[in-house]
């Protein structure tokens, strides 16, 4: 069973996430990646994270993934903040652009999604990973699958 389902289970997506905000229990990647789920509200969702040295790639910058995952994940979430409680969602497609190099002194990070139209089997959402002071480091489009559960 998921977070979702152990916390939310009969609630719409708003709802699923906001009980699991509330409940302070963190999904696998976030414990991973050590990044927070901090914000959600209807066709918007919000990750926050610090890329320390679990991080890093080989070549001594912050793994393109770590970007890609925060971006996805408040893709995601803002579309599953728009679903009813018999519905679920899937990532079919995620672009990553790359602005500004990720470092352990970049500080925090906030990656802000937004839905941009959802209808009965497709969504389309974007999200932008920024620093503290606003600087552009990442951002994604992303198209989802709306299922039936």
């Amino acid at each position: 069973m998921s977070l979702i389902e152990e916390t939310g289970a009969g609630l719409d997506g708003l709802a699923q996430l906001r009980a699991l905000i509330a409940s302070g229990r963190k999904p696998g990647i976030l414990v991973s990646l050590d990044f927070d789920f901090v914000e959600v509200d209807a066709g918007r969702a919000v990750f926050t994270g610090i890329a320390g040295d679990h991080a890093y790639n080989p070549i001594g910058t912050v793994h393109g993934g770590y970007a890609a995952t925060l971006l996805d994940s408040a893709c995601g979430c803002a579309v599953h903040s728009c679903l009813t409680a018999t519905q679920a969602y899937t990532t079919l497609e995620l672009k990553v652009s790359y602005h500004k190099a990720i470092t352990r002194d970049s500080g925090l990070l906030r990656a802000e999604g937004a839905v941009l139209s959802i209808g009965r089997r497709a969504a389309f959402a974007q999200a932008t990973l920024k620093d503290a002071s606003g600087r552009l480091h990442a951002s994604a489009t992303s198209t989802l699958l709306v299922i039936d559960r």
